[in-house]
């Protein structure tokens, strides 16, 4: 009697702390368990009642700065037109990727192949965030762009045109600047290359090649 009386007792202490049997667990069509998915705290997001499970470790990726030309690819032959046995006028150029900040652009195009050092072709600077490109033999720059000094001290585009038929890489070379260039019409690359550091944000550079 004492033991059957103990055990009522238990029995409702346990109801009253709140400690009843776990419920069954919810069974599936197939009469099978159904496994509810489980969601840390740590990758969740949201306000209560609409939670989105994010995957961990996600980042923001962005395109890095790229420059190439319709004209020719990467690491390929320029066409004659482009050079001093063509027409000598300058290549079509795209670049995209620009990074958050950019104030300015900077196109450098020279030759390092060149017998007597690196042979400068062409330079534009201060360039407008808001292109995208030049175009082809471009004769007007856009707004706020300046020319510097090419290493036949002219202020505009010079093509390939090495001596005795060698073949020679031309690097175009961009980059975004945070800043406005405060310098003159026809510097020279040396001065615009010591005004620039410190101040990229990124760059690029496309390779072509040419042997007449």
């Amino acid at each position: 009697m004492k033991t059957i009386f103990g055990k009522w007792i238990l029995i409702v202490v346990l109801l009253a702390a709140g400690c009843a049997p776990n419920p069954e667990p919810a069974l599936n069509n197939s009469g099978e368990v159904e496994v509810l998915p489980t969601v840390s705290d740590a990758n969740l997001t949201g306000t209560p009642g609409n939670l989105i499970a994010e995957p961990e470790g996600k980042e923001e990726t962005r395109m890095s700065l790229q420059i190439t030309s319709p004209a020719f690819e990467n690491m390929a032959g320029i066409p004659e037109i482009y050079t001093c046995k063509g027409e000598d006028i300058s290549p079509p150029l795209i670049w995209n990727g620009l990074p958050e900040g950019t104030a300015s652009l900077v196109m450098i195009m020279d030759d390092p192949d060149a017998p007597v050092g690196t042979w400068n072709h062409w330079i534009v600077f201060n360039l407008p965030p808001e292109t995208n490109g030049l175009e082809e033999d471009i004769q007007l720059l856009p707004d706020g762009s300046l020319v510097g000094q090419n290493s036949w001290r002219r202020n505009d585009y010079g093509g390939p045109c090495p001596p005795g038929g060698a073949r020679h890489r031309y690097f175009f070379k961009l980059y975004a600047l945070d800043t406005l260039l405060d310098l003159r019409e026809g510097v020279k690359k040396a001065q615009l290359e010591a005004a620039m550091q410190g101040h990229i944000l990124d760059q690029a550079e496309l390779i072509g090649i040419y042997k007449p």
